[in-house]
């Protein structure tokens, strides 16, 4: 049985991942040019823009960031290189969890040996995942804190996905769903809602369990929507479909960064958690990957369904004094904005006035373009 060290963070340090699609910019389709764009970038880029398992993806990650702005830096600066790198390819980058029309059918798996055994073992369930979603690491300090914040952090993962539910269509047809990517990606073995467990002893036996028994290649292969990441010494929060632009991003960091620095508090005082049930969870992600920013979502503690907007109005309140220590105020604050303005919805209303798909991903992305230039 191989030991898993967990690497201590003595604060709450934030990282984000966005995954985002290359598409051709004619056509608006899915491109699988994932090999020139590398190629076109400056070395020292490697490390932080990356392939990821289908040649139309690239994946930008910031560094180890103190604050949620300073994130957003990170972000922007390696964006910009990428976009001036892009343009001359004819390509540009959509900000969503699907594509409105291009076919999984069509992508190509990235030529690196992890992700051909991985679709080995996985088949059509991994060729289906033409997925792309946010990732956000909160730093903390120990493997038993970070499972406790976990298991505690599930009860928001329906909120944050109802908050970046941001893929509506699935090859070329409207789902009836605001995030699909959910659904896709709950068709891995290893994804989904978390199973509870009590402390870091219990996590890294079912790791090896997993590894020994051959259900999983790597430790990797565990895709839950929230997770331990041992190596980072962080809580990462994998939920959410791939907001719409940079700012829905960083007020959904900062949300992640404030809700573990209030769990972990109170996990110090020695703060009794309430039991819930996962069924309720569960149902809860329902309403969420169902109706996004317009769902109803049952409280673990009354029972009473609440909007969304009225739960991330109360959250924000909540969390005001953290998001203070955090400096990450003014992106808190604009949560609403994220409600108002969510992707699944652009991107329904979009298709509403001009019956194209084709241009549901040009009017997103020149609008991305106009939001970017107004933040900066």
């Amino acid at each position: 049985m191989s030991q898993l060290a967990f690497t201590r963070n003595d604060s709450p340090t934030v990282g984000v991942e966005i995954e985002l699609q290359l598409v051709d910019s004619e056509t608006m389709e899915l491109a699988n040019r994932i090999e020139d764009v590398l190629n076109a970038l400056p070395d020292d880029m490697r490390q932080s823009i990356k392939p990821e398992l289908m040649q139309s993806y690239l994946e930008i990650n910031t560094g180890v960031c103190r604050t949620v702005r300073e994130a957003g830096d990170d972000l922007r600066g390696k964006l910009k290189i990428v976009e001036e790198a892009i343009d001359p390819l004819g390509l540009q980058l959509f900000w969503a969890a699907s594509h409105p029309f291009s076919s999984w059918r069509d992508q190509k798996i990235t030529v690196d040996d992890r992700y051909f055994r991985l679709v080995d073992l996985m088949q059509d369930v991994a060729r289906r995942l033409v997925t792309f979603g946010l990732h956000v690491h909160v730093g903390v300090e120990t493997g038993d804190k970070a499972v406790h914040l976990c298991d505690r952090m599930t009860t928001y993962l329906p909120l944050l996905l109802s908050l970046s539910s941001n893929s509506p269509f699935w090859e070329g047809r409207s789902t009836g769903l605001h995030s699909n990517r959910s659904k896709i990606m709950e068709g891995l073995p290893t994804a989904g809602l978390p199973h509870r467990m009590r402390n870091w002893s219990e996590y890294v036996w079912l790791i090896n369990h997993l590894q020994n028994t051959g259900f999983i290649n790597s430790i990797r292969e565990i895709w839950w929507d929230i997770r331990p990441h041992h190596n980072f010494g962080t809580v990462e929060v994998r939920v959410c479909d791939m907001p719409a632009r940079l700012d829905h991003v960083l007020s959904i960091a900062a949300l992640v960064q404030c809700l573990v620095v209030a769990i972990s508090r109170e996990i110090d005082e020695g703060t009794f958690q309430s039991d819930y049930h996962p069924m309720m969870v569960q149902q809860n992600k329902w309403r969420a990957t169902r109706f996004g920013a317009d769902a109803e979502l049952v409280s673990t503690h009354d029972y009473q369904q609440r909007r969304v907007a009225v739960v991330t109005g109360n959250l924000i309140q909540r969390l005001a004094n953290v998001a203070a220590e955090l400096d990450c105020v003014g992106e808190l604050a604009a949560l609403p904005s994220v409600v108002n303005d969510a992707g699944s919805r652009q991107q329904l209303r979009i298709l509403k006035e001009t019956g194209s798909r084709r241009e549901v991903v040009r009017q997103m992305i020149a609008a991305n373009h106009w939001a970017q230039r107004y933040m900066h």
